[in-house]
């Protein structure tokens, strides 16, 4: 089967192998030809309908939400739809073993119904400017070697400046690998309110076992409102607060589609890294992609050990846990696909072309030479700096303890201040309150053995283990579970009354002595002293060289609307069709699945597919309501497009031609998790929440019928 490399695009090898499925386009920048082949593949509205900054438009109805995900706007009174896995975090931070909306669902039958969310934020996009000139200038005087260090600094003070004296807040953004640069300015409503969720049985159904699989039957999605002043502007959360009015929301459809109908998404996809390098996906394969998924592994073990045993626990490590798990099985899948699918065969031909075509420059000549001497520089420390971070940084206790690092740096500098003293005091509540002791201390004896393990003996800390030998073989649990145990029950970190003691009259001196800190000092100044300059120079060079790289990418490249830039947070657009697929010999998978494979997968009592009892017997009963799919004559649970997404797409609308919203996009499937790096056009699918079946659970389960009148139903 041949595969297309998105690679191949970039470097217009073949601009007529552009495919539908292929591409995260700037509505801002969307180019004549690529809103061309939107309208060939069904597109029924205009480049304006899709963004304009003085006209409502679909840019308008979308919002970055939260810290990472996308949402949608679908009533005149800021009602928004997103995912469960979403708002997961925000819907365990207000519920009580008493009231366990996570578990049981919520629904608001009036807007006094619906609870505030402390910290919930969403973002609307207003204008996008280009830059690029703005900031070049600013990069004239800086040595490509410093590139990488100073251009954040650059567009911080550039994203300040601009951001002075508004309510608005700008944020500067690098595409191509420092090539071009946009502006982006958007207006934060900090007042967002809950205002329904399915029990996690339905939002969160399939669990681990399902999640990045096709088939798929997991109602993931939770609702939302975005309240504004009575000035009509963003506030901070009043009770008298009123709903936000949009420019825009999103008519809602339940006509159904059929395989092949046309599908769009909006959203703000996190990241990708289409030009990565041969040099770059060998160090993932080897080395970074094993190692997270061997350490989150065995934390994620640890923690749902506890949280079995009990229901209080469950709800405190909820957001956590399906944190960690989420991107432990993705660098899994993603290796097994990038090995499957000959990525590295594929990026070295496109390597070899690049190199043929830059015979001659100077400038380019040396690029993949100087890519491989800075690789093989960094590759003998990569491991540990994974280690630290994902290791023993992945306790708790040490995450907090590191941090307290600044403490003693702005004491030393001056700066501890009543301003200050509160910023901690605020981050050791947010920790203190999240710290589960039983599976962090099992969490840290586990990354205390694997770093002795699995670390060359030449970069442990001086003499750390040597003092282990007394309690046992290094070989066996035994003396890391000791050595766990001594800092848990030693450390002033876990004892809020005496930390409370200690911020109110910071003594360093007592800090540097706390065991706790002690050893989460001793690892990450080993790090930081002996070989984050690796890390850093590593950091420099292939940044300057992948500058240099992109901006060859651009120079060959002569009508550059053909070129799309790496995900970065920024509102995008993508384009394609409900789509079935093949994914090996033999193996044929529908475009949709249905309420029918709900009670297929239903498992009584299992922690991952069990279901309501009232649901059951809305299936038996097929009480479907006008959510019912003419075509299957069953409820559309979930399908497929081949959009093309990532990492913070999740929530974003999936519309139609006429822009109507058909449904919400949760993840991506198991045989093309290589997306990140390349996408393949034959395999590529984006798993979708049918909003028929959002709209079923909202009215036939919760009940909510004064949600659903809200809706603008085409």
């Amino acid at each position: 089967m041949k595969k297309i490399s998105v690679f191949i695009i970039a470097l217009a090898i073949a601009v007529t192998n552009l495919k539908a499925d292929e591409g995260m386009w700037l509505p801002y920048l969307l180019g004549n030809k690529t809103y061309a082949d939107m309208v060939k593949h069904g597109l029924k509205l205009t480049k304006e309908q899709l963004y304009n900054i003085n006209k409502p438009s679909i840019k308008d109805a979308i919002v970055l939400f939260g810290n990472g995900c996308t949402g949608e706007i679908v009533s005149k009174e800021g009602l928004l739809f997103t995912n469960h896995h979403c708002g997961y975090s925000d819907i365990a931070a207000v519920s009580t073993p008493e009231n366990n909306h996570l578990k049981n669902g919520f629904w608001a039958k009036s807007k006094s119904d619906e609870i505030a969310c402390p910290g919930l934020s969403v973002q609307f996009l207003i204008k996008v400017e280009d830059v690029t000139s703005k900031v070049q200038e600013q990069l004239k005087t800086v040595a490509p070697s410093d590139l990488a260090t100073k251009l954040p600094s650059i567009l911080n003070e550039l994203s300040k400046k601009a951001s002075e004296n508004s309510i608005y807040e700008v944020r500067i953004s690098s595409f191509f690998k420092g090539n071009q640069f946009l502006q982006f300015t958007y207006l934060r409503y900090k007042d967002v309110r809950l205002v329904g969720t399915p029990p996690e049985s339905i939002g969160k159904f399939g669990g681990d076992t399902d999640n990045w699989e096709w088939p798929r039957h997991t109602g993931d999605f939770s609702i939302f409102r975005v309240y504004m002043g009575k000035d009509g502007k963003p506030a901070e959360y009043l009770a008298d607060n009123i709903p936000y009015s949009p420019n825009y929301f999103l008519p809602v459809s339940i006509k159904g589609f059929k395989d092949g109908d046309y599908s769009m998404i909006f959203g703000y996809p996190a990241s990708t890294n289409r030009y990565e390098t041969t040099y770059g996906i060998k160090l993932k394969l080897d080395i970074e992609n094993p190692s997270v998924v061997n350490l989150r592994d065995t934390r994620l073990k640890l923690m749902h050990a506890e949280m079995v045993k009990d229901p209080k626990v469950k709800l405190q490590l909820a957001g956590r846990y399906a944190q960690i798990a989420n991107y432990w099985k993705f660098f899994d899948g993603e290796s097994k696909q990038l090995i499957q699918h000959n990525t590295l065969e594929q990026k070295q031909t496109i390597e070899n072309d690049f190199q043929h075509w830059a015979k001659g420059k100077k400038e380019y000549e040396n690029i993949f030479s100087d890519l491989k001497t800075a690789y093989d520089n960094w590759r003998p420390y990569a491991k540990h700096r994974i280690y630290i971070f994902e290791g023993i940084l992945g306790s708790p206790l040490m995450a907090f303890a590191v941090q307290l690092n600044q403490l003693i740096q702005m004491q030393a500098a001056g700066k501890l201040n009543d301003k200050t003293i509160a910023g901690f005091k605020a981050a050791y509540t947010k920790f203190i309150k999240a710290e589960n002791i039983a599976s962090d201390k099992n969490t840290l004896a586990a990354m205390l053995k694997a770093f002795y393990k699995d670390i060359d003996a030449t970069q442990q800390p001086k003499d750390f283990y040597s003092a282990f030998k007394p309690l046992g073989s290094l070989d066996s649990d035994v003396p890391y579970q000791k050595m766990s145990e001594t800092i848990f029950s030693n450390s002033m970190l876990l004892d809020e009354s005496k930390f409370n003691t200690f911020l109110n009259n910071p003594d360093t001196i007592a800090l540097k002595k706390d065991i706790a800190f002690d050893v989460a000092s001793t690892f990450f100044d080993n790090y930081n002293n002996n070989y984050n300059k690796y890390y850093n120079n590593f950091i420099a060079e292939t940044y300057r060289l992948t500058n240099l790289y992109l901006k060859g990418v651009l120079e060959r490249e002569s009508n550059k609307e053909n070129l799309y830039p790496d995900a970065n947070q920024t509102m995008r657009v993508s384009y394609g069709n409900v789509k079935s697929y093949q994914p090996r010999d033999g193996v044929f998978y529908n475009q949709i699945c249905t309420s029918k494979g709900l009670l297929e997968k239903y498992k009584p009592g299992d922690l991952e597919f069990d279901m309501p009892e009232k649901l059951i017997d809305l299936i038996k009963a097929k009480d479907f309501g006008a959510y019912v799919d003419k075509a299957s004559n069953d409820l559309v649970v979930t399908f497929i497009t081949n959009n093309d997404i990532t990492g913070g797409n999740s929530g974003s609308p999936v519309l139609n031609a006429s822009g109507e919203l058909i449904g919400l996009a949760f993840d991506g499937n198991y045989e093309a998790l290589g997306h990140k790096i390349a996408i393949d056009k034959n395999l590529n699918r984006t798993i979708c929440l049918d909003v028929r079946y959002l709209l079923f659970i909202v009215d036939k389960l919760g009940g909510a019928k004064n949600l659903i009148n809200e809706l603008s139903l085409k």
